[in-house]
Order: C-alpha cells, then sequence, then structure tokens
C-alpha cells in the first residue's frame, strides 16, 4: 500500500503548496509592478515634468502630499516584490519546495502585508485628500483637504482646479488603481500566510514519479 501524500488546498482547489505559491508569486509580481508604475506616473500630472521639477526646486510645493510617499512604490512596490520573489522559489521544483522555505514564506508575507496596507493607507488618504492644484485662488494648495473625499463625486468642485490640467482625474485614477492593487496584494499575502503554514506543516508533496 502507497503512503499517503499530504493534500492542501488553496483558493477553493486542490494542489500542491508549491504550486499555489508560484500563483501567487507571478501575480504579486505583477501588482508590484504596476503599484511601482503607477506611483511613478503620478509624479508627472498632465503628462509634464516641470510640476516635480519645480516641486524639487522648492519654489512651490506642486506636487500632491500623498505622492511623495511613496506608497505605490515603496509599499505595493519593493515590499511586496521582494516577498513575492521569496514565495516564487519555494515553489522552484515545482512543487512545495521545503518545509523551512514554506515557514520562512509566511514571514516574507506578513512583510507583504504590511507593504500592501502602507500602499493602501496613502492610496485612501490621497484621494480622500484630492490633489494639489493651482487654484481659482491664485496659489497651489489642497483645496479638497478637508472634504473627506466628498468632491469626488461633486464634478462642480473640479473646476477649482486648474493646472495641472485634468489633475483630478489623473489623481483619481491612478490612486484607484492603487487602492485596487493594494487590496488585491493584502489578499493574496494573507493567503500565503496560510499556504505557507499547511506547507510547513505537511511538509513537501510531489505526484508520482
Amino acid at each position: 500500500m502507497g503512503s499517503l501524500e499530504p493534500v492542501t488546498f488553496c483558493v477553493g482547489d486542490i494542489m500542491c503548496t508549491g504550486q499555489c505559491s508560484k500563483i501567487i508569486a507571478i501575480c504579486l509580481y505583477v501588482l508590484a509592478v504596476l503599484s511601482i508604475i503607477c506611483n511613478i506616473m503620478l509624479f508627472f500630472p498632465d503628462f509634464e515634468t516641470k510640476y516635480a521639477e519645480e516641486d524639487r526646486a522648492g519654489n512651490n510645493n506642486t506636487l500632491t502630499q500623498e505622492v511623495k510617499y511613496m506608497g505605490g512604490f515603496i509599499g505595493g512596490g519593493i515590499m511586496v516584490l521582494i516577498p513575492a520573489i521569496h514565495i516564487h522559489l519555494t515553489s522552484a521544483d515545482k512543487c512545495c519546495a521545503n518545509r523551512c522555505g514554506m515557514f520562512l514564506s509566511i514571514g516574507f508575507a506578513a512583510g507583504g502585508v504590511l507593504g500592501a496596507v502602507y500602499s493602501l493607507t496613502v492610496a485612501s488618504l490621497g484621494l480622500s485628500n484630492g490633489p494639489t492644484c493651482w487654484t481659482v485662488n491664485g496659489q497651489w494648495e489642497a483645496p479638497f483637504a478637508n472634504s473627506n473625499g466628498s468632491y469626488l463625486s461633486n464634478k462642480e468642485l473640479w473646476d477649482w482646479c486648474l493646472l495641472p490640467k485634468n489633475v483630478i482625474e489623473f489623481n483619481m485614477g491612478l490612486f484607484s488603481t492603487l487602492l485596487v492593487a493594494a487590496l488585491v496584494e493584502l489578499t493574496l499575502c494573507a493567503i500565503q500566510m496560510i499556504n505557507g503554514l499547511f506547507g510547513c506543516l505537511c511538509g513537501t508533496c510531489g505526484g508520482k514519479e
């Protein structure tokens, strides 16, 4: 009688914990790169470099404050990309590698959770406070900072921002993308923590040779 091989559950399907890790890692790669790209784009409203240059020179605070927190680059990007690499390595042998690797993946996934939470928080603040722009008052300011996001549903208020052109739509699109990406990253890293626990307890699993 052959020995029973350990089987774990991942996202509702019966599969090897290593296979689950591989799928999670690939998804995290895509989301991390997406977050980095979105954060970089936020530095160039209206696809212009002059606003970033002016802000860097200290002449004016022309960039939205939350953009400079680098939530998408550091949190949803680097802090998720590093765990994704380790999680992917646990499936290098097309299975769940070893117990130690799966155990370590729990810690790395927890780091990914922290990164995703940071990105999620910054993106939420960016949406809530709105952009920094040149307003009808003739100065650079964040006119919707105390609106608690109510400006999002009132397009009449958007006319307050004159420059950069379409900065509200620009920020909304990118911060919303970061928000969704962070939520998915958070979910995937949480799943990997559970998956890593199963892999650590059950050991490796493999198909018939």
